[in-house]
């Protein structure tokens, strides 16, 4: 959904939250549509947890507004409480109750009858793939097993607006890549979810729009379709032969001056320009040196290279939380 064909479900201005000396969010602006899947995508204490904390009226921001659903939470930050469903960045469900249980006193705090609770618990177990481990304590349960109940608990009351802090952080590949298809299917089923990350994988697969935050400050909001176009102006061709690449690129540089061309490996040739690459006149003159072509592409940018060019950043930053938090952790 683009937001011409929907409403705006959050609406923030000038959002300010300082600790100390420390401008954890420094009047940001932005907003989310009805529908969407939108990612805030940056480095641990770039703002991200704080910034959804104040969202959801766990923390009030020092200056800023907040709209959700059309509510003003600028001067009562639970007004739209009923409206969403949050799952933070660390397993807040009590150990000592079942996953049964424990869904069952969430969706007691929403108001839901003890019939519907119940009903809806065993439908999320099943869901989940949790109905065998429904009636143990969730102490017991391996992270990625407490992440996706710690989901089941923030969707419980069937909201129309979900909150993600992290959910991927610090559980293993297999049971992350299982919570990443939930959130899709989720989203498909019409949830709007606000997804806090500093994975760029993550974003650029999950989310129709994406934040960047660094230092508190929003660097750059944009369509993932519209942020990996070249931001700068480079285009780029990649060409797979059948072997001496290093002899045809003396070839292609001859006989086209204007490009940058390297060999990638001894089947792969990487060609940059500033001027559109036709791919047509650079393969006949490759079978023309007697080379087979097994495959030519114009090359998008990656997400991860975006990111760098926008925020200053290097990738290996995030690359290294990620390092950190597979082991167990939040951000």
């Amino acid at each position: 959904m683009t937001p011409e064909q929907g409403r705006k479900v959050i609406e923030v201005r000038g959002l300010k939250k300082r600790f100390g000396a420390v401008e954890a969010v420094a009047g940001i602006d932005f907003d989310v549509w009805e529908g969407e899947l939108f990612g805030f995508l940056g480095p641990n204490g770039a703002g991200k947890s704080t910034t959804i904390n104040m969202l959801v009226g766990l923390a009030r921001p020092d200056a800023g507004t907040i709209r959700i659903g059309g509510i003003d939470c600028s001067a009562n930050p639970k007004a739209a409480q009923h409206l969403m469903g949050v799952v933070p960045d660390e397993n807040n469900l009590y150990p000592e109750l079942s996953g049964f249980d424990n869904l069952c006193f969430c969706g007691a705090l929403y108001g839901m009858t003890r019939r519907d609770r119940e009903s809806r618990a065993r439908e999320l177990l099943e869901r989940f793939g949790l109905t065998a481990a429904g009636c143990r304590t969730f102490g017991g349960y391996s992270k990625g097993m407490k992440r996706k109940l710690t989901i089941a608990a923030g969707i419980i009351h069937s909201p129309a607006l979900l909150f993600m802090d992290e959910p991927t952080t610090g559980i293993d590949v297999a049971s992350a890549r299982q919570i990443r298809q939930l959130i899709a299917e989720l989203n498909a089923c019409g949830t709007t979810i606000f997804l806090t990350t500093h994975y760029i994988e993550e974003a650029e697969r999950l989310c129709q729009r994406i934040a960047f935050i660094v230092n508190g400050r929003i660097v750059r909001t944009d369509t993932v379709q519209n942020l990996m176009r070249r931001t700068d102006g480079r285009h780029i061709v990649q060409v797979t032969v059948t072997g001496g690449a290093g002899r045809l690129r003396e070839a292609v540089m001859a006989a086209f001056p204007t490009l940058q061309c390297h060999a990638v490996s001894d089947t792969e040739i990487r060609m940059e320009s500033l001027e559109f690459v036709l791919i047509g006149p650079l393969v006949r003159l490759i079978e023309g040196c007697g080379a087979e072509v097994i495959e030519a592409r114009l090359m998008r940018p990656s997400l991860e290279e975006v990111f760098v060019e926008i925020t200053g950043l290097e990738a290996d930053v995030l690359k290294r939380e990620q390092e950190r938090t597979r082991g167990g952790g939040g951000s």
